[in-house]
């Protein structure tokens, strides 16, 4: 990380994986309410495992960047064998990385341990187990995320600090929900939430590449300034860093927002596509009626007595 690239290309990542899950998560409730379950990766049509691959080519891709592709060296080690300053950062950019290519290699051995269709059924015993212990190793590893976040190297009272404070929130949502998950299986709400909060991490992630390495876009009074071996943002002044952090506090909310309206009319427009009668019953009468969700136009009501 620590550049635009660094930034917007698992910013890309994250947002492919969020929208993949957010449309999974609706679908699959749409068409079933009553068996939903709230599954930690989704098989892919042709190639089972593809999200998993994708995460763990990403996942080494990265730590190639940042530990042989990205130093001038080769390596990120000094000429004693030790681990200079300047990549710290590196390190812990590759641990997380690491870590979800840990989450994705174990949903993949319990898969292919387990028969396909008993893990997506949380009803049996050792499918629920399966499903536990793979949402315990994603939660591992967005812990690690969060912690690593929070005690990075880099700048922390400056703008680039802020961009990361505000990405801790939503990784925190991301973490709570996964850990939630495991004894909510299915709650199609725990699915949903930690779908949006990872596409919102993929949003802020190419937000933060965009916003602090583009030289125009740099908010007034602050400055691109190379330090150990990379550029951050610095303010001339404490009210221009105080402007610029109002400013990236407006930002991130107007793109929860625009993320919140995105998830919800994504939500409306499947279960249009996709949804099933679902039965409902009143309360003082105990009648039955079984009426179309949207998109299966104006059918009669059957009541029952």
């Amino acid at each position: 990380m620590g550049s635009l690239v660094g930034h917007v290309v698992p910013g890309v990542g994250f947002l492919i994986i969020g929208l993949w899950h957010l449309f999974n998560h609706i679908m699959l409730h749409a068409r079933s309410p009553s068996s939903y379950s709230s599954l930690t990766w989704f098989p892919a049509p042709g190639i089972r495992h593809l999200e998993l691959f994708l995460i763990m080519f990403g996942s080494t891709v990265s730590v190639a960047m940042e530990l042989f592709i990205g130093p001038q060296r080769g390596q990120p080690l000094d000429s004693y064998g030790s681990i200079p300053s300047n990549h710290l950062h590196n390190f812990e950019h590759s641990l997380i990385s690491i870590s979800f290519f840990t989450y994705a290699g174990f949903a993949l051995i319990f898969d292919r341990a387990a028969a396909p269709p008993a893990v997506l059924d949380p009803t049996k015993a050792r499918a629920g187990a399966v499903l536990g212990l793979t949402q315990l190793v994603g939660a591992v590893a967005f812990s690690l995320q969060l912690l690593l976040f929070h005690l990075h190297s880099t700048d922390h009272m400056g703008l680039e600090g802020h961009y990361h404070l505000l990405l801790q929130v939503v990784v925190l949502v991301s973490l709570a929900t996964t850990l939630i998950g495991i004894g909510h299986p299915r709650s199609f709400m725990v699915g949903f939430l930690r779908s949006a909060s990872i596409l919102f991490q993929g949003i802020w992630f190419v937000v933060m590449g965009v916003m602090l390495w583009t030289p125009g876009l740099i908010p007034k009074g602050c400055f691109l300034n190379g330090e150990d071996g990379h550029f951050v943002v610095r303010c001339h002044e404490d009210e221009a860093l105080l402007r610029a952090k109002a400013l990236v506090n407006i930002e991130f909310s107007t793109y929860v927002i625009g993320a919140t309206i995105f998830s919800i009319s994504l939500y409306l427009v499947l279960t249009k596509l996709y949804g099933s009668n679902v039965e409902y019953q009143c309360l003082d009468t105990g009648i039955t009626a079984h009426k179309p969700t949207l998109g299966h136009g104006h059918g009669e009501v059957d009541e029952q007595k």
